[in-house]
């Protein structure tokens, strides 16, 4: 069996709960527009109709879009990375060429041992002193940080603290009464409304694209980043690298996400963290310089049809109407494997709630904290059982080596 839930993971999305960049990448869209003849052939019959278009004062003088930007756009930042990381060393191959060879002879210049690369995303301030919220992959790694505000200032930068589960990242300036970007409400998002990204994509400080909200819930593994606990929300605004980062705004200016990602070869597809999570991470990395996140320690399928008829004629096993999420692999020494969980339990519930996507599972477990109880019900050989796990906290990387 270890074989086949091996094979059948390929080419599906597997959630890996206890794994721990998104890229801020899309694409141009122009803002939408309404417009409707008369029999005269004029575009509006009156300023009234002007003024019941969209963006579009009475007085036809300026469009929500141009309010935003005007009251938001001095909270935006550039943000200059800097990584010092280490040389691969290689000698390039035209120095093993005679030609070459003969005037150089055994003195062949040596290739330093480190390099330095430069990168550069977006960023909002959230605080009057300095606090500016942005991508984890923005300052991953990162030895120095500077950020440029749209006064023209150039300022360094200290980050706070990190997040690469979630993308998010706080770094702090030394200055006073800045301009703040007002946080909104993402949990009221209506699909279709509008959406304002700014940034500094390309290199084109100050960029700004308009939008709708096109998506909201997508979850990580529905867009290619299934090592994040996320869900995220879609929009059709224009967001390029350098994007990643910038705030993405309601007609109001208030930030109901921060863009991050996209799905790979994706035309007008474009994706951003939800500001209510941002929000809430972004305060634990202020007070506490990280984020513990809840760890089952799972690696899981949903279970459709297909997948129940292969294991069916694979496996031995009897599935009929079974429904849920069957786990793959449990991780050593996890609170999963401490639990007793075992590759090919199917969790059919958690604490009540049909589980029918791998989706639900990690909602689940990172809606607890570090230490608490998750009881799973599931189905193995044919006997149904509820399994307590208490959860334990995320290793980092390295240790999951």
């Amino acid at each position: 069996m270890k074989n086949y839930l091996q094979k059948i993971t390929t080419g599906t999305s597997i959630l890996l709960l206890g794994a721990g960049i998104g890229v801020g990448v899309n694409y141009l869209m122009n803002t939408p527009q309404i417009f409707a003849r008369t029999n005269d052939n004029s575009i509006f019959s009156s300023k009234d109709d002007i003024a019941r278009l969209p963006g579009i004062e009475a007085n036809g003088d300026i469009n929500f879009v141009t309010k935003v930007v005007q009251e938001v756009g001095p909270a935006v930042v550039r943000i200059n990375a800097q990584r010092t990381v280490a040389s691969n060393g290689n000698i390039p191959p035209m120095f093993n060429d005679p030609f070459f060879r003969q005037f150089f002879g055994n003195q062949i210049p040596q290739m330093p041992q480190e390099e330095i690369q430069q990168g550069t995303g977006s960023g909002f301030i959230i605080s009057d002193d300095g606090k500016i919220l942005t991508n984890a992959h923005v300052v991953e790694g990162a030895t120095q940080v500077t950020v440029n505000l749209k006064d023209g200032r150039v300022l360094e930068g200290k980050v706070l603290g990190t997040d690469p589960l979630t993308d998010l990242a706080v770094i702090k300036i030394e200055a006073e009464n800045l301009p703040i970007a007002l946080l909104g409400n993402s949990d009221e998002l209506v699909i279709g409304e509008w959406a304002i990204a700014i940034g500094n994509p390309l290199g084109l400080d100050n960029t700004v694209t308009t939008g709708i909200i096109s998506a909201t819930g997508r979850s990580s593994s529905q867009i290619g980043v299934g090592d994040k606990r996320l869900d995220f929300i879609q929009t059709d605004a224009a967001i390029n690298p350098g994007n990643s980062g910038g705030p993405l705004l309601n007609a109001k200016g208030e930030v109901i996400a921060i863009n991050t990602a996209i799905i790979k070869n994706a035309q007008g597809l474009g994706f951003a963290i939800p500001i209510n999570r941002a929000a809430e991470i972004a305060e634990k990395l202020i007070t506490e310089g990280k984020v513990d996140h809840p760890y089952l320690g799972i690696s899981m399928v949903s279970l459709n049809e297909q997948t129940k008829q292969q294991l069916n004629k694979n496996e031995g096993f009897n599935l009929t109407n079974e429904e849920g999420v069957l786990i793959v692999k449990i991780m050593p020494d996890s609170p999963a494997a401490k639990a007793g969980l075992q590759s090919g339990d199917i969790i059919q519930g958690i604490e009540g709630e049909a589980i029918k996507e791998p989706s639900q599972v990690q909602k689940k477990v990172e809606s607890k904290d570090v230490g608490s109880d998750l009881t799973l019900e599931l189905r193995r050989q044919q006997k149904d059982l509820k399994i307590p796990v208490t959860l334990g906290v995320l290793p980092t990387q390295s240790q999951q080596r």
